[in-house]
């Protein structure tokens, strides 16, 4: 679809949520995963906790399945104040803010509680305010677990990734880990990852485990090779337009409902993540392969150091979470 249809849908969208209540300000969120994903359900939480704070003087509608645009669709009409709000993930935030880079970098969280103390303290609300002045405000992050690489093949170290085409995120970040882990990084749009997978056009992804079944990329990809290289948590933002549009008490509710959110999220991730697992192993004949991340951590930790030397941003926020792991 090209861009001027996916304007054109845009503005229709609104013509309609206007029209719905008149009395009522719609917001418009759009994201590009299915309904019956964690993330689409917590969107939900958040928009019925938001009608909810304001007595339904503030409605968020969702549009799931990417039906407003691609994610850097989304972004681009979401800075020109044609979109309010949209879901992306902190890989291809990092090309619109710097700041987000800090959260791609490959093993710089030790555990999933590290990860989550990080989001939801002044770190992370750091990031989210950063952006502002770029067209976009952050309210909420949604964890996504730990990415691992699948393939037709087990991958146990770096050396069997040698020469693989890997598909990735259109992110520096996830670009420069795959080349230091030996294969050629292939970025290519999520919607066309399964048919990619399929025919060849690339050998192996990097994903969480509900990758394998929610887009039934299991069904292509036999091996997931546990290396957990990265946790990228996806985040819900605000246009600043639509931001400053809103009264102290909608920006109030907004930032409630999205941190209610938050917990909420984490909450049904980790039970719908181990369910995929599972589901994946018994449904879609995965094989899920346990191995030795230290070969992995080896070969990529140059890039944190790298990252520092380009920005004294991403260095102060590295130096930070590194810090908030003690």
């Amino acid at each position: 679809m090209s861009k001027f249809v996916k304007l054109a849908a845009v503005l229709a969208a609104g013509v309609v949520a206007l029209g719905s209540a008149a009395s009522a300000k719609t917001l418009r969120l759009n994201h590009n995963n299915p309904e019956d994903h964690p993330l689409h359900k917590s969107m939900q939480f958040m928009a019925e906790r938001v009608e909810e704070l304001t007595d339904g003087d503030l409605k968020i509608r969702i549009y799931a399945n990417a039906q407003l645009g691609t994610q850097r669709e989304s972004m681009e009409l979401m800075q020109n104040g044609s979109l309010d709000m949209a879901r992306s993930n902190a890989s291809e935030l990092e090309a619109f803010e710097e700041s987000y880079g800090a959260l791609n970098l490959p093993y710089i969280f030790v555990s999933a509680d590290h990860y989550y103390d990080v989001l939801t303290n002044d770190i992370g609300a750091d990031i989210l305010a950063s952006s502002e002045d770029k067209g976009f405000i952050g309210l909420a992050y949604y964890i996504e677990g730990a990415r691992s690489f699948y393939a037709n093949k087990a991958i146990h170290s770096p050396a069997d990734l040698k020469g693989m085409k890997i598909r990735v995120q259109p992110s520096p970040s996830a670009i420069r880990m795959v080349e230091l882990l030996g294969a050629n990084p292939t970025p290519i749009a999520w919607g066309e990852l399964y048919s990619a997978l399929q025919q060849g056009v690339v050998d192996g992804a990097e994903n969480n485990p509900i990758a394998l079944t929610s887009a039934r990329h299991g069904e292509v990809s036999k091996f997931y090779s546990d290396d957990g290289h990265t946790m990228i948590p996806s985040v819900v933002m605000i246009s600043t337009s639509s931001w400053n549009d809103l009264t102290d008490e909608q920006k109030e509710a907004m930032r409630t409902a999205a941190r209610e959110s938050m917990d909420f999220h984490r909450e049904q991730w980790d039970a719908m993540s181990a369910e995929a697992v599972e589901t994946a192993k018994s449904e879609l004949g995965v094989e899920f392969v346990e191995v030795e991340k230290g070969p992995f951590i080896e070969a990529v930790l140059p890039m944190h150091e790298e990252a520092a030397a380009k920005s004294p941003v991403v260095a102060d926020l590295i130096k930070r979470i590194k810090a908030a792991a003690q």
